[in-house]
Order: structure tokens, then C-alpha cells, then sequence
């Protein structure tokens, strides 16, 4: 990793502690003589008037220090938007299986970061595009996930899925998630989906509330394009991209879904493996 002379810091809204924790955090980098910029939120914690735009805070620096939780983090990475720049993620939420740092080990971890002793975890992104017809409409990036919902109350959608050239199925669901193995652990695990380590090649079509109950999850390689088309009538499915941003769609559209050529560098603790955080996050058993 070069050496650090800029760092970008974003920060969740609304947290009681985050001006102390920004305040004490600029403080231990401006000693080390290492610039900062400020997202919007950030600056407003402190109350000055130097805060950019969050597309704009990875420009120039070397790391970039989100505060907050996993979906400050997945802001974050759309704000990156392919550049190779690490993420050093700390939770000031409950959960937040990304930011696996704690505000207690930020100093720390920092500084052994700076030293060189820290390791970087690779997590694949997943690239979606919607089409109408023969018109692009849209390109997005996803950390966790691609989601299709119903927009009308008490009304199921249908969904024709391939793999490649093979067809999987005409779904009749509440929604269907296609899911990284970074986003195994969010939404597609909530609607029953299984657990994928972050270094399977893999991707996972995850029905919510299927109308046929032998319809059930599906990993599939990430070699492969996953194409979904919308069978319900105009504007019934929203698309969102990882539970942010999205759009409405029309009868007839079709959303692509493939690996990314883009990889986020996400900062983990040294002595932290991937079944720790289940273990901790998911109150699972002890040894």
C-alpha cells in the first residue's frame, strides 16, 4: 500500500457519538500530518463548512475511513466507484458485518495500518444493467445486492430468470434477490438464503415469499450472466441496488447481473476471520 498523505472520511448521520469520535480522530491524523476531506455529514458534526460531496471525498486519497454502519459502508463503495482504494470500516451501529472494526480498536488499527501490518479483504462487486428493448437504460454497481419488489400492496410479481442461456425459472414472489457473497449475509439471509464465504465465486438467486414453496435458493457461478425479466405489468417491480437506489420497471424490461470488474478493498482486523464475525454477529456457539 503507498504510504498515506490524504485520507477521506464519510460518516453515518444521527449518531450521538460521532462528533467526539471525529473530533479525537482528526486531532491523531493531523499529528501524523495526513490531510483529510470531510463528507457533508462529517463537516456538519463539526460544525465547519469545508465538507464535500461524498462522490468527491475518495478523490486524491489514499484510504478512506467510513464511520458508521454497513449501509454507510455500501454508500461508500458506490462513492469509490472502482478505485483501488482501501476502506477502513467502523461500526457505530448494533450489527454491521462489513464494519467489523469497533470505535475501540480505531486508533489501533490505524496505526497498524500505517505500519504496513494490516490486511485487505477483496469483496467482488456486482454489475447490473436495465434494458428496454433495445435501449440501455441504466448501469449500476452492487456491493450485497440487486432486489426485485412489488410496488402495489398485497400483490406478487413475475419474474422469468436465466443462467446464461438456461432457464431457471417463472417466479411468482413477493421479490427475488441475486445476491454477492458479500451480501449473503444481508437481505438473501433474511429471506433464507445461505451463508457464501466472501472468496466463493458464486452468486445466489434468493426468491422472498415464493408462491410455490419448492421454490427455493439457488447458487449459481459467477461466470455467468444472470438475466431477470420483468413479466408484471409497468411499474409493478422497483429495482434497488443494494437497498439505495433503484428505479422502477415496465413490462417487458430486462435487468443483466454479472461479476463486476471491481473489487473493494475492505481493511479487516488481523486477527479476525470471516466465521469470528458470524460467530459474533449471529450469536452463534462458542467453542
Amino acid at each position: 500500500m503507498q504510504d498515506i498523505n490524504t485520507v477521506g472520511i464519510l460518516s453515518k448521520p444521527n449518531v450521538e457519538s460521532a462528533p467526539e469520535i471525529l473530533a479525537k480522530l482528526l486531532a491523531w491524523l493531523n499529528e501524523r500530518g495526513i490531510a483529510v476531506h470531510l463528507d457533508l455529514v462529517s463537516a456538519h458534526y463539526l460544525k465547519r463548512d469545508d465538507g464535500i460531496e461524498r462522490d468527491h471525498v475518495p478523490d486524491g486519497a489514499q484510504l478512506v475511513i467510513v464511520l458508521g454502519g454497513d449501509g454507510t459502508l455500501l454508500s461508500a463503495a458506490r462513492a469509490i466507484n472502482g478505485r483501488q482504494i482501501p476502506l477502513f470500516a467502523v461500526n457505530l451501529g448494533s450489527l454491521g458485518f462489513l464494519t467489523a472494526i469497533t470505535v475501540e480498536q480505531l486508533f489501533p488499527e490505524l496505526e497498524r495500518l500505517l505500519r504496513g501490518e494490516h490486511r485487505i479483504g477483496l469483496r467482488r462487486m456486482l454489475h447490473c444493467e436495465v434494458f428496454r428493448g433495445e435501449e440501455h437504460v441504466a448501469s449500476y454497481e452492487a456491493l450485497n445486492d440487486v432486489v426485485f419488489t412489488k410496488m402495489a400492496i398485497a400483490r406478487v410479481i413475475d419474474l422469468d430468470v436465466y443462467w446464461g442461456k438456461h432457464f431457471v425459472c417463472k417466479y411468482k414472489a413477493d421479490g427475488l434477490i441475486i445476491s454477492t457473497p458479500t451480501g449473503s449475509t444481508a437481505y438473501s439471509l433474511a429471506a433464507g438464503g445461505p451463508i457464501i464465504l466472501p472468496q466463493v465465486a458464486a452468486l445466489t438467486i434468493t426468491p422472498i415469499c415464493p408462491h410455490m414453496l419448492t421454490n427455493r435458493p439457488v447458487i449459481v457461478p459467477d461466470s455467468g450472466e444472470i438475466t431477470v425479466w420483468a413479466r408484471s405489468g409497468d411499474e409493478e417491480i422497483y429495482l434497488t441496488v443494494d437497498g439505495q437506489v433503484g428505479q422502477p420497471l415496465k413490462r417487458g424490461d430486462r435487468v443483466v447481473c454479472r461479476s463486476s470488474e471491481h473489487t473493494l478493498q475492505l481493511v479487516r482486523p488481523p486477527k479476525m476471520l470471516f466465521f469470528d464475525v458470524l460467530r459474533q454477529k449471529l450469536k452463534w456457539g462458542e467453542r
